[in-house]
């Protein structure tokens, strides 16, 4: 359990980086075209669709590499 949570440690920490690095460069995730944002008078309304795909997608193309070995 322990290698377990070190590992899920250490993904957390490059997914981390991955962000940072990303807004440098000028990509925003949670603010890609075709993100759904809603505001009234009353409140907002905000769904990540493109991120929520991107981020499946990705992490589809990584657990595929890792059970293909």
């Amino acid at each position: 359990m322990g290698r377990v949570l070190i590992g899920a440690g250490i993904v957390l920490v490059v997914a981390g980086l991955l962000v940072i690095g990303a807004e440098r460069v000028g990509i925003r995730l949670g603010s890609l075209p075709g993100d759904i944002k809603v505001e009234g008078r009353r409140g907002s309304f905000y769904f990540p669709v493109v991120t929520c795909i991107l981020l499946s997608a990705i992490l589809s193309l990584i657990a595929w590499f890792f059970n293909r070995h």
